[in-house]
């Protein structure tokens, strides 16, 4: 399986760095898992609603670029589906049953997607209806993958 995520903006601080990276090891043996970063728009430190629209509509063409065509597009929306781990399993299982071995997750950046990106998905997903830096979610995504992946195949995840 092939999956990508896509996020808007660079992570920081190292031990998200560090965290990310352990699990991209764990995964090599399930799939194939990328990260592209895309840059996030400049803004003023006050952006009025025009000017955060403009630069959502900016980066979402930017990510819809970095969608491959025919990739299932996930995005992650706090107004998105609530998923347990098992069901995110199940999920993978499914896709890759009916032959979708790309999944493509989006991440935005401080202001969310752009209504296009959301549009062009084939579910959005919720990871709480709490707040979460784009940064936190890129680690807890790849975590949740992981996850899905060990659940699939029948292997303990958790002690």
């Amino acid at each position: 399986m092939k999956i990508t995520i896509v996020t808007v903006g660079k992570i920081k601080e190292k031990y998200l760095t560090a965290g990310i990276q352990e699990f991209l090891k764990r995964l090599t043996p399930f799939c194939k898992l990328d990260i592209v970063e895309l840059a996030e728009e400049r803004m003023p430190d006050s952006p009025s609603p025009a000017e955060k629209t403009q630069a959502l509509t900016r980066e979402g063409e930017r990510i819809l670029k970095a969608v491959r065509q025919g990739s299932y597009l996930i995005v992650l929306d706090v107004a998105g589906q609530a998923m347990s781990s098992e069901q995110l399993a199940a999920k993978f299982d499914s896709l890759a049953l009916s032959g979708q071995s790309d999944i493509t997750f989006v991440i935005g950046g401080a202001f969310g997607l752009s209504a296009e990106v959301v549009g062009a998905a084939k579910e959005r997903l919720s990871f709480s209806k709490m707040t979460f830096t784009h940064q936190m979610i890129r680690l807890l995504l790849v975590e949740q993958v992981y996850r899905a992946f060990k659940i699939s195949r029948g292997e303990p995840y958790h002690w």
